[in-house]
C-alpha cells in the first residue's frame, strides 16, 4: 500500500487565505486521483515527523511580523526532518527561523531585494518559480501554493499523478524549478490597462471558451474595436495571437500525462479538433505534438 504523506498548513494571523486555500484543493485534488495525504490545517504546534511536509503561507511582510511560535515550530520541523515550504513572502517566516542561511532561495519579485537585506546569509535567486535547497522550498507568485503542491505531488507520487491532478483543476503542470516565474499566463502583463488585464485574466481562466471579441469587449467595458487596438498595444499581440499561446501552454501542460490523446487535449483547451492543434503546434514549435510528448 502507497505511504500516507502527512501535509500540514499553517495558518496565523493575516496569512494569505488564497494559499491556504489553493494548497489544500490541489493536495485534496490529488487524493482524489489516487494520492494519499492526511492534510492538516493548524494554528498550533502539531507533532511533525520525517517525512512530513509543512506548508507556510504568505503575509504582508510591512504589516504582519510571524509569530514567534510559528518561527521556533519551522526550526524544530525541519530539524525533525519534515520538508519545509513556503509560499511567496512566507519565505520571510522561514528566514526568522534561520533556515535561509546558506541555502538557494526565492520569493515574490517584488520582495526580492528585501529578502536578502534581511537575510544577508542567504542565497537570494530572482526570477524562479520554485527553489527547493535541501529540507527547505521557497515559492514565487500568488497562484504558487498550487505550483508546489503539484511539486510535492510529482515528488511523491510521480508525474503521472500529476498530471491527473493538473487536469482536474485545469490549470498548467508546474514548470521546472528552474524556469522563468513567468509563462504566458504572467508574460506580457507589464502593461497597466485594467480593461486589457481584464480580458487576459478571462481568457487564462476560460481557455476552452470561444468567447467572440463582443463578448470580450463587453468584459472590458470598452467597444470592440477600442478593445483590439488596446489589447495590441498593450501586449504586442492580437486576442487571437494571446489566445493560441495560453491555449499551446495549457496543451503543453496536459500532454504531459500520457494517457490523454491529443484529440481530447484539443478538446480540453479550446482547439476545434486534433488537427487544428497539430497546426498550430507546428507551427509554433517546429514539431507535432507526438513528438513533443516522445522528447519531453
Amino acid at each position: 500500500m502507497e505511504l500516507t504523506r502527512n501535509v500540514i498548513i499553517a495558518v496565523f494571523p493575516e496569512c494569505e487565505p488564497m494559499d491556504v486555500a489553493a494548497t489544500m484543493r490541489t493536495f485534496r485534488e490529488a487524493n482524489a486521483c489516487g494520492a494519499r495525504y492526511a492534510i492538516t490545517i493548524a494554528s498550533t504546534r502539531p507533532t511533525v515527523a520525517q517525512g512530513d511536509v509543512v506548508i507556510v503561507p504568505g503575509f504582508s511582510t510591512h504589516e504582519t511580523r510571524p509569530p514567534v511560535e510559528l518561527v521556533d515550530w519551522l526550526r524544530d520541523s525541519v530539524a525533525t526532518g519534515a520538508q519545509t515550504c513556503a509560499i511567496n513572502s512566507g519565505a520571510f517566516a522561514l528566514g526568522e527561523a534561520g533556515l535561509l542561511e546558506q541555502r538557494n532561495c526565492t520569493t515574490h519579485w517584488k520582495l526580492l531585494a528585501e529578502l536578502q537585506t534581511r537575510f544577508p546569509t542567504a542565497h537570494v535567486l530572482s526570477d524562479r518559480l520554485l527553489v527547493a535547497d535541501g529540507a527547505v522550498t521557497t515559492s514565487a507568485g500568488v497562484a504558487s501554493g498550487i505550483d508546489v503542491a503539484l511539486w510535492f505531488i510529482e515528488q511523491h507520487f510521480g508525474p503521472r499523478l500529476a498530471a491527473c491532478v493538473a487536469r482536474e483543476m485545469v490549470v498548467p503542470l508546474r514548470r521546472d524549478g528552474s524556469e522563468s516565474a513567468g509563462g504566458v499566463s504572467l508574460d506580457y502583463r507589464t502593461h497597466g490597462h485594467s480593461g486589457v488585464h481584464r480580458v487576459q485574466d478571462y481568457l487564462i481562466a476560460n481557455v476552452d471558451r470561444k468567447t467572440r471579441i463582443p463578448e470580450l469587449a463587453a468584459i472590458a467595458r470598452m467597444g470592440a474595436r477600442t478593445l483590439t487596438r488596446a489589447f495590441r498595444m498593450s501586449t504586442g499581440l492580437s486576442i487571437a495571437e494571446y489566445r493560441s499561446k495560453i491555449r499551446l501552454e495549457a496543451a503543453r501542460a496536459l500532454l504531459k500525462d500520457p494517457n490523454v490523446t491529443v484529440s481530447h487535449v484539443a478538446e480540453t483547451v479550446g482547439f476545434n479538433d486534433a488537427r487544428q492543434l497539430r497546426r498550430v503546434w507546428k507551427s509554433a514549435f517546429g514539431v507535432t505534438p507526438s513528438h513533443s510528448r516522445a522528447c519531453s
